[in-house]
C-alpha cells in the first residue's frame, strides 16, 4: 500500500462506526506482542480541554529530556497530528509501514465477522510506533467517555478527568451523571487520578477512587488565577502542592488556567514518584505549548480566529473569551456543528454575541445542513440576520468581505469545521 492507499484502507473502517468496549484493542494489541505495555503512560480524558493538558503534558516532559509521544484525536488537517513524537508528527511512510503490519490482523478480524473500528485500528497503530521509537512517556488521550474508549488497556502512571459536560449524550448518557460514570472508566486500581470536575461529577468521581484506592487530586477554581493577558498570550499564579507558580503561556482562553493547573498537578505527581522534572522544565514547557485550532488567531485587519468549540461547555468558555479578551466592533461567526450534538443547548451561548451568523457545513457526512443549522438559530434568535454558505470556503470569502479591519471573525462549531477553514486560510 502506498500512502493514499493507506488512508482509503483506515478511514473504510469509518463505516463501522462507533463500537465500545475493549475485547478488539485488546486482541489487535496482544497480536502485535502488547507494545503499550513498552512505556509509562499518562492517561488523559474529559469532556473539554484534555487535548491542551496532553499537549502541555507532552511539552512539559519533552523540555526535561524525556522522549515523548503524544496520542490525540480528531486531528485538525492531517491524519499525522494524531501520533507524535517531540513535537513531530508521524512520517507518511511510518503510517504506511504500521499500517503493512496491522493488516493481516485486521483482515482476520474482518474474516471472523468483528470488524474493529477506524480508532481502534489507529490507536493500536500508535501503541506499536510508540514502542518502535523507544519512547519513555506516551500522553494519551481519551477518544470518547473512558470504560470502553480504545486507549483504555494501557496502564497509566496518572490519570487525569479534566472535567464533564454533556457531550455524546446519544452514546455516554442523557445527564451529567452518567456520563462521568462512563469517564471514571480510566481509574486504575490504585493509580493517581488527577481532576477538576465539580459537584456530582466530582463527587461519582470520589466514591470511584476510594473504591479502586486510587489518591485523588482536586483542582479547584481557587488552585489558579489569571493574573495579566492580550493577544501575544497570558499569564497565570499556580497554586501547586509541591509550590506556587508563575507561568506563561501563548495560547488564549483563562480557561487554560484550569488546563495548566491540571497539567501541573499531573507534573508534580510524577515528580514525587520519581521522575526528574525542574521547575525551569515546567515554565519552559508551558511557554512553548501550542495547540492548533483552539482559539488560534490565523489572521489581523480584521482577526480572524479560529476555535474547535462543540459542546456547550466549550461554547461558554468561548463566548467568555471573546466577551472578556477581545476588543472588537462587529463580530462576525462562522458556524459549523455536527448533527449529532445538541445543537439547540450550544446555540444560546454563542449566538447572541454575534453581529451577523453564517451558517456552515464541513466536508463530514454527519454536519448539519447550513439551512437547518439557520432555522435553528432562527428559534434561538428570530431578528439575528444568518446567512446559509454550503462551502466552508465561500462562508469564509464573504465573513471577509463584510468585515472591516477593527471586526472579529470567530470560525468555530468543530473542530472539522475549524481543520477545513485553517487549511483555506494557513497555506
Amino acid at each position: 500500500m502506498n500512502f493514499d492507499e493507506t488512508l482509503n484502507w483506515l478511514y473504510d473502517f469509518q463505516k463501522f462506526g462507533i463500537k465500545l468496549g475493549l475485547e478488539r484493542i485488546s486482541y489487535i494489541s496482544k497480536e502485535l506482542g502488547n507494545p503499550h505495555k513498552n512505556y509509562k503512560v499518562i492517561h488523559v480524558g474529559g469532556t473539554n480541554g484534555k487535548g491542551s493538558v496532553c499537549k502541555f503534558l507532552e511539552s512539559i516532559l519533552t523540555s526535561a529530556g524525556y522522549k515523548v509521544g503524544i496520542y490525540t484525536s480528531p486531528h485538525l488537517q492531517h491524519i499525522s497530528e494524531r501520533i507524535m513524537i517531540g513535537n513531530k508528527r508521524i512520517s507518511d511512510e511510518k503510517l504506511v509501514s504500521l499500517a503493512r503490519n496491522v493488516t493481516p490482523i485486521i483482515n482476520m478480524m474482518v474474516k471472523n465477522n468483528d470488524p474493529p473500528t477506524f480508532f481502534e485500528i489507529i490507536t493500536a497503530m500508535a501503541f506499536q510506533y510508540f514502542s518502535d521509537e523507544n519512547v519513555e512517556f506516551a500522553v494519551m488521550e481519551v477518544g470518547l467517555g473512558g470504560r470502553y474508549d480504545a486507549t483504555n488497556i494501557v496502564d497509566p502512571m496518572v490519570s487525569i478527568i479534566t472535567n464533564v459536560s454533556l457531550d455524546h449524550q446519544n452514546i455516554l448518557g442523557k445527564n451529567v451523571k452518567d456520563i462521568a460514570s462512563e469517564k471514571t472508566g480510566i481509574i486504575k486500581n490504585n493509580v493517581p487520578i488527577i481532576t477538576a470536575a465539580k459537584e456530582d461529577s466530582l463527587k461519582i468521581i470520589e466514591n470511584v477512587a476510594n473504591d479502586r484506592n486510587a489518591p485523588i487530586y482536586h483542582v479547584e477554581d481557587k488552585k489558579w488565577k489569571r493574573l495579566n493577558h492580550n493577544q501575544g498570550g497570558q499569564e497565570f499564579y499556580i497554586n501547586g502542592s509541591l509550590k506556587d507558580y508563575s507561568v506563561r503561556t501563548q495560547m488564549l482562553g483563562e480557561y487554560h488556567g484550569e488546563n495548566i493547573a491540571l497539567t501541573i498537578a499531573a507534573i508534580e505527581n510524577l515528580q514525587m514518584n520519581g521522575v526528574y522534572i525542574t521547575d525551569a522544565n515546567i515554565l519552559d514547557g508551558i511557554e512553548k505549548t501550542f495547540n492548533p485550532g483552539r482559539m488560534e488567531i490565523v489572521g489581523y485587519d480584521p482577526v480572524i480566529l479560529l476555535d474547535g468549540a462543540h459542546n456547550k461547555a466549550g461554547m461558554e468558555s468561548l463566548g467568555n473569551s471573546i466577551r472578556d479578551d477581545f476588543e472588537y466592533d462587529k463580530l462576525t461567526l462562522v458556524l459549523g456543528i455536527l448533527s449529532d450534538k445538541d445543537i439547540l443547548s450550544i446555540l444560546p451561548t454563542i449566538v447572541p454575541l454575534a453581529d451577523i451568523v453564517i451558517a456552515t457545513k464541513s466536508n463530514n457526512n454527519r454536519a448539519c445542513e447550513p439551512s437547518d443549522l439557520k432555522g435553528m438559530i432562527t428559534k434561538v434568535d428570530d431578528k439575528k440576520k444568518v446567512v446559509v454558505k454550503e462551502k466552508i470556503k465561500d462562508a469564509i470569502d464573504y465573513a471577509k468581505s463584510i468585515s472591516k479591519k477593527k471586526d472579529l471573525i470567530c470560525v468555530t462549531g468543530s473542530l472539522f469545521t475549524v481543520g477545513e477553514a485553517k487549511d483555506y486560510l494557513v497555506s
